[in-house]
């Protein structure tokens, strides 16, 4: 676990990329059996640095134990410029096999723009009644463009 104020140095130029990429791997060390994700905000500075360099589009999901504290981070499912394919069956295979208590769906709309589609809207559904079965919520579907919007905050879950 990093401390709060903890010093990185580098001996090496770095992109901007790979500055996104260690951030993401400090947070995710931050939340990995550490911090619980307890609000929006946190899920989405987390996803911001994991998903908006992407050129495609990205879904993801973060599984999370009882407490919402990260198991892993999962890229599932890769796709163009404006499109994935998801299929809940594989989200529920995650699930189980990371016996997750709790999740937060994540996808990335490489044009920039956050609007969630009615296609986002109808696979979060789809996601979220075939967890209910075994009693697992789905806590969030955030979008990551240009900025993040979060599905929680618009009462859309």
């Amino acid at each position: 676990m990093h401390e709060q104020n903890a010093e990185y140095v580098t001996n090496e130029p770095m992109t901007e990329r790979d500055v996104l990429n260690k951030a993401s791997e400090i947070l995710e060390t931050k939340f990995l059996k550490g911090e619980g994700f307890t609000s929006p905000s946190a899920a989405k500075d987390f996803l911001r640095y994991k998903l908006a360099h992407q050129k495609r589009e990205v879904f993801a999901v973060m599984l999370m134990d009882s407490q919402h504290r990260l198991i892993e981070y999962k890229e599932l499912f890769f796709g163009t410029i404006n499109a994935a394919p998801v299929y809940p069956r594989e989200v529920m295979e995650e699930v189980l096999q990371k016996n997750s208590a709790a999740i937060i769906l994540a996808h990335n709309h490489p044009s920039g723009m956050t609007e969630p589609s009615e296609a986002d809207k109808r696979v979060t559904t789809r996601i979220k009644d075939a967890l209910n079965h075994i009693d697992v919520p789905v806590l969030d579907h955030i979008v990551v463009g240009q900025d993040t919007v979060s599905f929680a905050e618009r009462g859309l879950l």
